[in-house]
């Protein structure tokens, strides 16, 4: 049993937690709010304390002299920095993962890799937010954009519709529509209940896709379930958070960017950061401003303040007001699942969008990287696999020859410079990089013990 201790009991903190809790973890977690870690030992098999996460005495009653991963997610930048320094040197705990927000920071080269302060992994939340929504910029008829193997794969989730070449046909039919290009359908999600994909099943209207395919080909891939939306151009901020300011510095040299910010200082600071995009001072729900700065001619409209009922009125509010595709960013994950049939197209749960980058070092298995997908319930994954045939349960054998878990799929292999879609004759080497999508993410154990290398099997 692994000890990893948590500090910070916030949303991705318990998201971690609820992560690693049921994987063979011996968990604590420290936190100043004595509710917040209430509501973790109710929820969960785990320790909890209440008190400065940087304190050495407070890590010591943790049992951080047997830690053997350190995740600092508190809300303050010093603290977790202090915190991996403290464990490092006093304690010498092996890995020590750091959140880090600042932009001040993350700026600064010496600070940005963690090696001043002796942190292992470096996450910044909101760069991870930025990057995501950058993806969905450039596949706007996408739900959701993810990436493996450097950029050379990625996996769309799209909503099928009728004008789609593929709806109402089987999935076997793909090849035939696309004879040049090797794409797999690795789930299929109709009315929130996955399916799983094989030749004859039929793509209905509403569906929820992911498709995977090398990058180059994902466009023709997604016209294959409904035409393609026209290119963003026009883009409106509600919110100068560090995310919106960082999606408006990507943005502005290539789109007109328009960004909402109440605060008049913020603004102020904004317009000094800023090329080109444009800085309102104004409240986000102002009507009369919209309708004056054109709402109804955005391509995309983002919510991102730091208060989730602004964002769901902003969004909502710009939807009806004609904006063509409105996305909101949601902090408390209880509202990510109520929004789902709402007007908002795209609902953003913060700590599922920024979770995967920590799971990806925390995982068994050789994981190099972890996507949450469907608002958390799912995942996709990277998996280097090692061994050979005596040693591995999948080295050395073909696709359809190994006991994958019911909900697990395998979609590609990247095997040096090529990315080869896992037909069921294909056989899987050593170093392989294996593209994993996971239905439920409580059969994750079972995935990860399928991958790894072990002696047992002879």
């Amino acid at each position: 049993m692994r000890k990893v201790i948590i500090l910070g009991a916030g949303q991705v903190g318990s998201s971690v937690a609820s992560n690693l809790v049921s994987e063979d973890n011996d968990i604590t977690i420290i936190d100043l709010d004595a509710k917040k870690l209430k509501v973790l030992a109710d929820r969960f098999d785990l320790r909890t304390i209440q008190g400065n996460a940087g304190h050495p005495s407070v890590l010591i009653e943790a049992g951080v002299q047997d830690c053997e991963l350190l995740i600092a997610v508190t809300e303050v930048d010093e603290v977790n920095m202090l915190a991996c320094r403290i464990a490092h040197v006093l304690f010498n705990v092996p890995n020590r993962i750091a959140r880090i927000r600042a932009i001040e920071y993350l700026e600064n080269d010496q600070l940005s890799d963690g090696t001043l302060f002796d942190i292992s992994h470096v996450i910044c939340p909101e760069q991870v937010l930025t990057d995501y929504l950058l993806k969905l910029v450039a596949f706007p008829e996408a739900l959701q954009v993810v990436e493996f193997a450097h950029g050379r794969v990625m996996l769309v989730a799209i909503r099928a519709r009728e004008d789609g070449l593929l709806v109402g046909h089987p999935i076997s039919d793909l090849p035939r529509h696309l004879p040049n290009i090797d794409a797999r359908i690795v789930a299929i999600f109709r009315e929130s209940s996955a399916v799983r994909p094989d030749g004859q099943t039929i793509v209905r209207t509403g569906d929820e896709v992911f498709f995977l395919s090398e990058t180059g080909d994902m466009r023709k891939v997604m016209e294959e379930l409904r035409k393609m939306d026209r290119p963003v151009e026009r883009v409106m901020i509600a919110g100068g958070s560090d995310i919106g300011l960082r999606l408006a510095m990507a943005l502005e040299k290539k789109f007109s960017v328009k960004l909402i910010e109440p605060d008049r200082d913020r603004a102020k600071y904004l317009t000094a950061r800023l090329e080109k995009a444009l800085v309102f001072n104004a409240s986000e729900s102002d009507a009369e401003l919209l309708a004056e700065e054109g709402i109804d001619r955005i391509d995309l409209f983002v919510a991102a303040t730091p208060n989730d009922e602004r964002n769901i009125i902003a969004a909502l509010l710009a939807k009806r007001m004609g904006a063509r595709r409105v996305v909101t960013l949601i902090h408390q994950s209880a509202y990510v699942d109520l929004l789902e049939d709402s007007k908002i197209d795209i609902v953003i749960g913060l700590a599922d969008a920024t979770i995967g980058t920590i799971l990806s070092q925390v995982r068994r298995a050789d994981v190099d990287q972890v996507h949450s997908l469907r608002r958390g319930a799912s995942e996709a994954l990277e998996v280097i696999v090692h061994g050979d045939r005596t040693t591995s349960q999948v080295v050395g054998r073909k696709v359809d020859e190994i006991n994958w878990p019911v909900g697990a799929f395998l979609g590609a292999i990247v095997r040096n410079d090529a990315v080869i879609m896992a037909h069921h004759d294909e056989v899987i080497k050593a170093e392989d990089h294996l593209v994993i999508f996971v239905n439920d993410k409580k059969i994750i154990p079972r995935v990860e013990r399928l991958l790894q290398v072990s002696g047992l099997f002879l």
